[in-house]
């Protein structure tokens, strides 16, 4: 028997590559085959317009009692913002017929829409209005604000639905600061982990995932009541005394939270584009360098031992602020890598790096003290994130105003310069807004702005506020120390422990 050679094994060697070259082909091929399957269906759903989003309905909670914002004159020729909704919002009136060369702008948002601590005749909207008005004067000009106290992008929704009916020209949206006020359990987003939850979301934006469920769901009222009911009011936590008691670590609240505000600003962009009808998109701004965190918790699986080190390097930090800030330094950083989590310490650092002139290092922590604060009453990153993915992914303009605001500070780091409290800004604050909002307008080609128009703009809005009455300043004053009190908890209502429980006050509170 003849010895085998390398020669004699090469023709089965090669033969055995090819064949298993053959089966992973096929199984490419078959995987192909099985998402191409997938692929024709969402073309059909597409060509067939079925699967759409349901554009009318929120998916993640309900309104036990929706009210329309705007409400018939009695002699009928106006819309007036409904009685019972000025608790929240300013009053408001336009005519039911738009006159003819008059574009109608609807601006909607929370309290800085608003204008709090004051209210629209200081808000941008109104400063936005007079700025267009100088900008191009043969056309009239309805800016009309829509700002509600509290209000957040879920509640924002309806009323921009509402608003189609009024023969808007454009619509500008400024949201991000509310989404925490009120309790919502986003009770089938708690069954998933976060990586799981971004898996049913995207899934969520096909035609064919939203058919496949429409068809597979039994009852849709019943998944309908299964969701969060909210009542026609804002019902915030700090609304309560000791509000704050409220807030815990929950980040799967506060997954959810960002998947709702991202579907809100999805539901809003699409209703506006299906009326053809331009949205501008406002990223509110938040003050860094001097607003504290609201409440600050340490991580849960601390140690005896690691509180003990953390309050150790916090004292050596605290002895030595004055008369070693290097030194302070350092402890700062030691008790954030045993406890990075503790919002109050990223913020005592951030101010302490500031002092020494390292502005874009206290920058830095200023952000993390605001993302790590327990009672998020300042944007977080992950919505910042959704207004910039949503914005992007739909071509729609986004006004950055924390950046805009920023170039006016001194250090780089938007501060009480030019915001009064934690989120509003100054009056002039608000006029720069309404400045930038025109160039946007411009940028739509709703406006086509006359030559010199900004210098007659900051001449109108110089008249427009020396006619103010004093009156009106004092009751502004007046709502920012409430609004101050409300922020620490201490709002005058009743104990937060008596309001209904969903979350807040039992699953939170086991976690």
């Amino acid at each position: 028997m003849g010895v085998l050679t390398s020669a004699d094994e090469q023709p089965t060697s090669s033969s055995g590559r090819r064949r298993a070259a053959r089966v992973w082909l096929l199984r490419c091929l078959a995987i192909v085959c099985g998402l191409s399957i997938f692929v024709v269906v969402e073309v059909t759903c597409c060509l067939l317009g079925v699967g759409e989003p349901r554009l009318d309905d929120d998916p993640f909670i309900g309104f036990s009692n929706q009210q329309q914002l705007f409400e018939k004159s009695t002699s009928g020729d106006r819309f007036l913002t409904a009685k019972s909704r000025l608790k929240f919002f300013s009053a408001e009136e336009f005519t039911a017929s738009k006159p003819a060369r008059t574009k109608r702008i609807f601006c909607l948002g929370g309290s800085t829409v608003k204008g709090r601590p004051f209210s629209k005749e200081t808000s941008f909207t109104t400063w936005l209005q007079l700025a267009l008005q100088e900008a191009q004067p043969n056309h009239g000009w309805d800016v009309i604000n829509c700002g509600g106290i509290s209000y957040a992008s879920y509640r924002l929704t309806p009323i921009l639905q509402e608003c189609l009916a009024y023969q808007p020209d454009a619509f500008i949206v400024c949201t991000g600061h509310n989404e925490f006020l009120e309790d919502r359990s986003y009770g089938e987003i708690r069954k998933f982990s976060p990586l799981m939850t971004g898996v049913f979301y995207e899934l969520s934006k096909l035609r064919s995932f939203r058919l496949m469920r429409q068809t597979m769901l039994t009852d849709p009222q019943a998944e309908a009541d299964s969701r969060d009911q909210l009542g026609a009011d804002v019902d915030a936590f700090l609304d309560y005394r000791n509000g704050l008691a409220a807030y815990h670590r929950d980040e799967i609240w506060r997954q959810g939270v960002a998947e709702h505000f991202e579907s809100n600003l999805e539901r809003m962009i699409n209703l506006a584009r299906r009326a053809n009808v331009p949205i501008i998109l406002i990223h509110p701004p938040s003050n860094l360098a001097d607003s504290p965190p609201f409440k600050s918790e340490h991580r849960s699986n601390m140690t005896h031992q690691e509180i003990s080190e953390w309050k150790t390097a916090i004292d050596a930090a605290n002895s030595t602020l004055k008369t070693f800030p290097a030194a302070a330094v350092d402890s700062f950083q030691e008790a954030i890598s045993i406890d990075a989590d503790y919002a109050d310490t990223h913020f005592e650092l951030g101010r302490l790096l500031e002092l020494i002139g390292n502005f874009d290092a206290a920058r830095d922590e200023f952000l993390l003290a605001r993302e790590h604060d327990i009672c998020p009453l300042r944007i977080i990153v992950r919505l910042e994130q959704a207004l910039s993915r949503v914005a992007d992914r739909n071509r729609v303009p986004l006004l950055d105003v924390h950046q805009l605001l920023e170039t006016e500070t001194r250090n780089g780091i938007l501060d009480g310069s030019i915001l009064v409290d934690h989120i509003h800004p100054s009056f002039a604050g608000h006029q720069l807004i309404a400045l930038a909002l025109v160039e946007e307008l411009e940028r739509t080609s709703l406006v086509t702005p006359q030559s010199g128009w900004e210098n007659l703009a900051r001449a109108s809005f110089k008249r427009h506020f020396e006619r103010l009455p004093d009156i009106y300043f004092a009751q502004g004053e007046q709502n920012l120390a409430n609004l101050r009190f409300w922020t620490q908890g201490m709002a005058d209502g009743s104990p937060v422990e008596s309001r209904s429980p969903q979350k807040a006050m039992s699953s939170r509170d086991s976690e």
